[in-house]
């Protein structure tokens, strides 16, 4: 292997320990924060930030970018730059993912931190400090749990369903009359991670969601035996120009071919 390469695949098996004690330290972060009615400001589209989205997102970049200058930054909390864009890897990070659960004191939030390189994730970690649970993933190398490798569920004649109530009503009788739904997950890089641990089969995701959202779950339902698709039935290219996505299917086997005919129809 030349040496290039070879320093870029130690770079790749190191940047996993890095993002998962960053992300630790960040749910840490969080809690001071958490039931103690941080101050809140409204963004464009009524979406609550506080001051502890905040706190984690500061930490996070200075942390992370002064143990890899070279990689680029996106994350929902830092005004975007198209520098970026000039990386070889970049850090997609979510602060606070579910930040109206968050705020409401629930447990369903997370720390979301991935490494994307020509946009595909090649590790991913979702910390979730009010639930005592820790996901991570490495291309190639598996999806865990809290150190327990994690599957997507095999195929089975009920399938439970997450996502928007306009999708689950579009879907075919033949399927939706197997469908157990659940309700509302606020946090979509944990709905997400749900389907790769198999606690879901499946979730639609609306329209308008962003990479932060989903890098680091998406990587973590591939390497759990599942996917994550848009309504042309094709992967997502993360950490481009433009981090938004339109409407999306996760799961696996019949069930994800079935919400992928239901995505295909829809107008973002």
């Amino acid at each position: 292997m030349p040496a290039a390469e070879a320093s870029q695949s130690s770079k790749t098996s190191a940047d996993l320990p890095l993002i998962r004690e960053a992300a630790e330290e960040a749910g840490r972060i969080a809690m001071r924060f958490f039931k103690r009615n941080p101050e809140v400001w409204m963004k464009s589209g009524q979406s609550p930030v506080s001051e502890a989205d905040y706190a984690v997102d500061t930490y996070l970049r200075q942390t992370l970018l002064a143990a890899r200058p070279d990689y680029g930054w996106l994350s929902e909390e830092t005004v975007d730059s198209p520098a970026r864009l000039g990386s070889h890897r970049t850090f997609v990070v979510d602060p606070i993912d579910g930040t109206r659960a968050f705020l409401d004191g629930r447990s369903t939030w997370c720390v979301s931190i991935a490494v994307v390189e020509n946009g595909v994730s090649l590790s991913g970690v979702l910390e979730c400090p009010v639930k005592n649970e820790t996901f991570w993933a490495e291309a190639g190398k598996g999806a865990f749990k809290n150190g327990t490798a994690i599957h997507v569920n095999p195929p089975g004649d009920s399938f439970t369903v997450a996502g928007p109530k306009l999708l689950i009503d579009a879907t075919p009788e033949e399927w939706r009359s197997r469908f157990r739904t659940v309700p509302y997950i606020p946090s979509l890089a944990y709905r997400v991670a749900m389907v790769a641990s198999g606690e879901l089969d499946g979730s639609f995701v609306k329209p308008d969601s962003h990479d932060w959202d989903l890098a680091a779950a998406d990587l973590m339902l591939r390497e759990a035996g599942g996917r994550l698709l848009d309504r042309h039935g094709k992967t997502l290219h993360y950490a481009g120009p433009n981090p938004r996505n339109g409407v999306l299917a996760a799961g696996s086997g019949a069930l994800l071919q079935a919400m992928m005919a239901v995505i295909a129809d829809f107008e973002n």
